[in-house]
């Protein structure tokens, strides 16, 4: 009998995860690269040779309908500016420039020209906001829904681009941005949606919290980080941008680097809005901003030279500093320390069909 069909001997994807699933496909393919590819899995994009000075960096991000967007909520044309976005954002965590990005979408029978214009309304409103060429992609049917792959490819330096595993011990960790919007936004939108299923005629009550929402539903790559840290001459050391969680990208980068270190509670940067919305439905806003999501915020670290260029930057928080110890650790506000493991969305994690 094919041992595929021997449930005995099968393990579920639920077992091992996303990041495992990662793992034992990194493994499967170890010695399947050219002599140019200079980084392949394990950051946020690959790295390859033009010259000995030029780098490129592509990225590709599959986005699918009922997993990562819920068209009840998520207008065609933010989900077009969100998709390229959040492709981008991995182009920047290498510290290199976008160039282009390649666009290809399945679509059911139930979207019409007019829906499929307008999230190319979106696509292209963010490709003219990165400055981005469209280059090319690809159509077809789907029996599922929507379906949208994004390819993004960019340029950097040698002496410029940034991996995960460059962070050292006293080195200063530092993120951009504020952290935990998206998650509550998404939180929000997922509660205004059940109550509208149960009463179409309630309408969503979004007023005093817009910035969560926007942080969920239109989100902004950050795309001039690179140039600020030039003009400051700053070197991160290493770096990541936070699409499944200030935790789980915290683990990567230590994972990465073979170092461990401390985040401070009370040095997250957690927005106002955010911080409201938080109380309202009962959730820890540190919870919200260590394991939402989806802020595509950049997180990396820095010298302790060039960190002090940061402090009170408006832009950046310091939020921690990088040990020896192989453990990362949140330090609370009454200065205990906890272990702060790898957490996130799990995109195979089996799904209650009742939820």
């Amino acid at each position: 009998m094919n041992d595929y069909n021997n449930q005995n001997k099968l393990t579920q994807l639920s077992e091992i995860g996303e990041f495992g699933l990662i793992d034992r496909i990194k493994n499967k393919i170890q010695g399947l690269s050219t002599d140019n590819l200079i980084c392949g899995i394990g950051d946020d994009a690959s790295v390859s040779n033009i010259s000995q000075e030029d780098k490129l960096v592509v990225s590709t991000d599959l986005f699918a309908e009922g997993v990562h967007f819920d068209l009840v909520y998520s207008p065609l044309k933010y989900l077009g500016f969100k998709v390229i976005s959040a492709t981008i954002s991995d182009i920047c965590a290498m510290n290199a420039k976008p160039e282009s990005v390649w666009i290809s979408i399945a679509l059911s029978s139930k979207f019409t020209v007019e829906a499929i214009d307008e999230l190319y309304d979106g696509i292209t409103n963010a490709c003219e906001t990165y400055k981005v060429s469209i280059a090319g992609g690809d159509t077809t049917s789907s029996k599922s829904g929507l379906i949208i792959n994004v390819t993004a490819s960019g340029f950097a330096n040698q002496n410029e681009i940034v991996y995960r595993n460059g962070a050292k011990p006293n080195n200063i960790i530092v993120t951009t941005g504020d952290l935990g919007g998206a998650y509550l936004g998404l939180t929000l939108l997922e509660r205004e949606k059940r109550i509208f299923l149960e009463n179409p005629e309630m309408q969503p009550d979004f007023e005093n919290f817009r910035y969560p929402i926007q942080r969920q539903l239109n989100p902004i790559a950050r795309n001039d980080v690179k140039e600020t840290l030039k003009s400051l001459d700053i070197n991160p050391t290493s770096m990541i941008d936070i699409s499944d969680g200030l935790a789980s990208e915290f683990n990567h980068i230590c994972k990465s680097s073979n170092v461990g270190g401390v985040i401070f509670e009370s040095q997250l940067p957690i927005d106002d809005s955010t911080k409201n919305l938080a109380i309202k439905f009962g959730i820890d806003p540190t919870i919200a901003a260590l394991s939402g999501g989806e802020d595509y915020e950049l997180l990396f670290t820095v010298s302790e030279d060039d960190a002090k260029k940061l402090v009170n930057h408006p832009d950046f928080s310091i939020i921690g500093v990088i040990n020896s110890s192989g453990i990362c650790e949140l330090e609370t506000y009454k200065g205990k320390r906890h272990e702060l493991k790898r957490t996130g969305f799990n995109h195979f994690e089996p799904k209650d069909e009742n939820s």
